[in-house]
């Protein structure tokens, strides 16, 4: 097992050597083997720009062992990641989500979005703590913690998450190109068009990590400002509102609705993106002290952070319950054809309530693709332990995405309905790998080699454990109902049987991870880190 961050650096000779023998992946230049000028790929870690302040900044004032006082000046320096990572509640699937909920069972799920999203909250609090308090992401502990297959597996399994998000992400984008076009760009024109965001990621990191930040937040502000123009103009009746929010309601007609707000809230490559981003400031895992300060103001910014994306969904799901709930139209509203019902139901106005959905559609689209380029790295990297110029590996992981992505769109753009099942099966599809990112998460900062004095306590990992359990059963009745709707004949069957099995038995050898385990399955020389190349 890997010690504690602060108690040793067991590692350091071992990932140093590594270094060496990939340097043929790495930059020529003598700038290349600093840390400061290049990503250090082993690690994962993205250290700031010189006129942050946060990275220069000493600490010799701060005892080891206690957090200092808060800072507003220091919150302002830790703002960042929880903004970025807060797209994951506002991607085109969630919204998508949102627009359906609010349009076949009203405001009664309002109570559930706002639970749903604060267990979302949690899990992403549980990966900001395990990258801060081992100064490593999710994806190089999972290498380095479980066998070689099992690593193999669980990278797999993330690869696959990414793709199936990918497509509803620039599925999403493309059809806000098409609306704020006129038609012009098709769907499979559109879907090229947002593939380009993968080179405006590359030169905006060039300009460091802020400038990013402020890009999403850009973004994240175009998506507040739409929705909340469509819910002002809209005008949802605010005493609906509040008791949707306040008194829990659920019925026969509304439980599959009800099942996909809970799935929508966790998407697995975030988890894995989350630990990882959190290492952008400098902050020595060794210093408890430092740690501690930068869990504090994380948890501030991811709350304020899931706090706005929570507004937005609560804006786009009451303005579609007020304009479409009880219609002949509610069972037939998807993405595709939301900005059409919604110009007809409202009309044109000062700006075309059309135009703002396509306006908040494709910032949502171009915000999660960038957060899925963002993501492919981490995963790629992190588990393969991979050595190679960024554009290189950006340009890898974006066209693992982009193309099974574009012959989608060329298949399924004869109809809405068509994309209205590919969207269904790709939420099951997502629905599959949570367990594969949730159940490592929560084994590592349950574990004391791992963690150190920052593991979670007992109180707190039964409510983990309990949180996870009910994501993982919301999603296999998810699957459950649609195999058994959609699955015809014996053969099929059979197939879809022994893959469930095969399923079922990889997610129990993960659990049983989870407590007092042998140290010979963890150990670094039996571990997936053994993978060289």
């Amino acid at each position: 097992m890997i010690p504690p961050p602060y108690a040793t650096h067991y590692h350091q000779k071992e990932r140093e050597e590594d270094q060496e023998s990939y340097n043929i992946f790495l930059p020529s230049s003598p700038s290349s083997s600093s840390t400061h000028d290049y990503l250090d790929e082993d690690q994962e870690k993205i250290l700031l720009p010189s006129e942050i302040d946060l990275a220069e900044e000493p600490y010799h004032s701060i005892e080891e062992d206690e957090a200092p006082p808060f800072s507003w000046k220091k919150l302002w320096e830790f703002t960042g990641p929880g903004f970025l990572m807060s797209v994951a509640f506002l991607d085109p699937g969630n919204l998508e989500g949102d627009l359906q909920a609010g349009a076949i069972a009203g405001y009664s799920l309002l109570w559930l979005l706002m639970w749903s999203t604060f267990m979302g909250l949690l899990i992403q609090l549980l990966s900001l703590r395990l990258g801060v308090a081992t100064g490593r992401q999710l994806a190089e502990l999972c290498r380095e913690e479980y066998p070689y297959w099992a690593g193999l597996l669980l990278w797999f399994m993330a690869e696959l998450a990414l793709i199936g998000a990918d497509i509803q992400e620039v599925i999403g984008s493309a059809i806000a190109i098409k609306i704020l076009s006129h038609g012009v760009f098709p769907l499979w024109a559109g879907v090229l068009i947002t593939a380009s965001d993968c080179f405006i990621f590359l030169f905006l990191e060039n300009y460091g990590v802020r400038k990013l930040e402020a890009v999403f937040a850009i973004l994240i502000t175009t998506m507040a400002l739409s929705f909340a123009w469509m819910f002002a103009d809209t005008k949802p009746s605010t005493k609906e509102l509040t008791i949707g929010l306040l008194l829990p309601r659920l019925s026969s007609k509304t439980i599959q609705k009800a099942v996909g707000v809970v799935g929508c809230v966790i998407t697995p490559h975030n988890v894995f993106l989350y630990s990882a981003l959190v290492q952008s400031r400098k902050v020595d895992p060794k210093k408890k002290g430092q740690v501690q300060e930068a869990l504090n103001y994380y948890t501030i910014e991811s709350s304020i952070a899931v706090l706005v994306s929570f507004t937005i969904n609560l804006f786009v799901t009451a303005v579609f319950a007020k304009g479409f709930y009880g219609t002949s139209q509610a069972s037939s509203i998807g993405l595709v054809n939301a900005g059409q019902y919604l110009q007809e139901r409202y009309g044109g106005g000062l700006f075309p309530i059309l135009y703002i959905w396509g306006i908040g559609l494709l910032a949502a689209g171009q915000s999660s693709t960038m957060t899925g380029t963002y993501a492919g790295q981490f995963i790629m990297g992190g588990f393969l332990n991979l050595h190679m110029r960024k554009w290189m590996r950006s340009l890898i992981t974006r066209s693992c995405a982009i193309i099974p992505t574009v012959i989608v769109a060329i298949v399924f753009n004869r109809s809405e309905d068509s994309l209205d099942v590919l969207n269904e099966w790709l939420n099951v599809f997502q629905g599959m790998q949570i367990p594969f990112a949730l159940i490592p998460l929560l084994t590592l900062v349950s574990n004391e080699h791992v963690m150190g004095v920052f593991k979670i306590g007992s109180t707190m990992g039964r409510t983990v454990w309990t949180v996870a359990a009910l994501v993982i059963l919301i999603n296999g009745y998810v699957l459950l109902d649609f195999f058994k709707s959609e699955v015809k004949g014996l053969l099929v069957g059979l197939v879809v049987c022994s893959g469930a099995l095969a399923y079922l038995a990889f997610i129990l050898y993960l659990i049983s991870h989870g407590g007092a385990l042998p140290t010979n399955l963890f150990s670094h020389t039996s571990g997936f880190a053994q993978l060289k190349s």
